[in-house]
């Protein structure tokens, strides 16, 4: 099968690093196939971000769905446009934060997210709720900058492993869900180093989109994913106008 593993911002450095996490716990008979917007921010930290990041994304999920795609994966934590592709696609496509938390819900009580900024807790923790999460999730910020992940040199991990300790002593936390695909890398080795279940919401979005794709699993199209309907979009939009329904 082939998995569409799609980065909603345009840093082609993360893109390779969330490539290679994904890789590692694919079955051999799943192909990964990554992708990096070509427009919009070069990392999404916010509202404003997520915003812009929505029509490149969902760009490369609509290619990647031609090319054969037979799921996707939105490489974001604050699983950025997963709602519009869902409408939009006829294959599967999962938000690694759903994926991260349903996951986590199946091996812990309770757990801890540990996501970047302080403006990504109240994105995230609307993503708690909204997935049935609020009484079994904390959500905290370890002060790290997106792009900083990428820089050896920014002290990102020590901030990390620092909230990650906070989160074992202050949360009675019994796992930790990484929450940014930048972090991806490190869920390994965390794991090893506190004891504890660590998720990384790109390797559990793989695991989950392999299991749709062989159960025969798509979006339902009744309802809130019901294909677009046909219509006009004026100015730079135009070219997102939905064209027909499936």
């Amino acid at each position: 099968m082939r998995i569409l593993l799609v980065n909603p911002n345009t840093t082609v450095s993360m893109t390779n690093s969330i490539e290679s996490a994904a890789r590692s716990v694919a079955g051999p008979a799943t192909e990964i196939s990554a992708r990096t917007s070509r427009m919009g921010p070069v990392s999404i930290e916010g509202y404003y971000d997520e915003a812009f990041a929505v029509p490149g994304l969902l760009t490369e999920i609509a290619e990647g769905e031609r090319s054969g795609a037979d799921a996707a994966i939105i490489a974001c934590f604050d699983d950025t446009g997963l709602d519009a592709a869902r409408a939009m696609a006829s294959i599967p496509v999962l938000g690694i934060c759903e994926a991260a938390v349903v996951t986590a819900a199946l091996i812990a009580q309770r757990f801890s997210i540990v996501t970047t900024l302080e403006r990504s807790i109240m994105p995230v923790r609307g993503l708690v709720h909204r997935y049935g999460m609020s009484d079994r999730a904390t959500v905290r910020a370890a002060a790290i900058p997106v792009l900083s992940l990428d820089d050896p040199s920014s002290g990102a991990t020590t901030k990390l492993r620092a909230e990650i300790e906070k989160a074992l002593r202050d949360d009675q936390a019994e796992a930790i869900v990484l929450g940014c695909a930048g972090m991806a890398d490190l869920a390994r080795r965390l794991q090893q180093e506190y004891g504890v279940p660590v998720v990384d919401g790109v390797g559990a979005a793989v695991k989950l989109a392999e299991g749709l794709v062989t159960l025969g699993l798509t979006t339902s199209k009744r309802g809130g994913y019901a294909s677009p309907l046909v219509k006009p979009y004026l100015g730079m939009m135009a070219p997102f106008a939905p064209a027909q329904t499936r």
